[in-house]
């Protein structure tokens, strides 16, 4: 027995709005890129100041220091970043907690975290984007980063 056309058709139009209503409402991954420079403003994200000594880490002569933020509970487990910031660039980053309750926050945390570093390398702050489908993890990891650069401030 054939389907009715006017059945497929209405199918296919529903299936049609269905999926550009979605593609229209995601999220690019980037922010979008503007001409000419930007200062920072005062009430975002900053980046490290330059200056020398021992945070709550280690230290060295050149003003290197390792910085530990908070522990940040998700509702998946905690979240704890470490960076080293060297004058005023974040020259490292890594997760010392992430969530392990269960092996998929597990995978979530192994896949995301590397990408996370990476942003807090190149944004220099904690204004980075969060990763699809760890928004948790991705979220306690900016908090973390954060409460770790507020200490390279103070």
């Amino acid at each position: 027995m054939r389907a009715h056309p006017i059945r497929r058709t209405v199918l296919t139009c529903v299936a049609t709005v269905s999926v550009t209503t979605l593609a229209l409402a995601l999220k690019p991954h980037s922010q979008p890129v503007t001409a000419g420079p930007q200062a920072p403003s005062s009430s975002q994200s900053p980046s490290v100041p330059g200056g020398t000594g021992s945070g709550t880490g280690s230290g060295s002569a050149t003003g290197q220091r390792t910085l530990t933020g908070e522990t940040v509970q998700t509702r998946y487990g905690p979240v704890q970043v470490e960076i080293t910031v060297d004058g005023a660039k974040i020259t490292a980053a890594r997760a010392v907690k992430t969530p392990s309750g269960d092996r998929r926050s597990q995978d979530i945390a192994s896949s995301s975290i590397p990408t996370l570093v990476q942003e807090t390398l190149d944004a220099q702050s904690a204004r980075i984007d969060t990763v699809s489908g760890a928004t948790y993890t991705s979220e306690g990891y900016m908090t973390s980063l954060q409460s770790a650069l507020d200490q390279a401030r103070g």
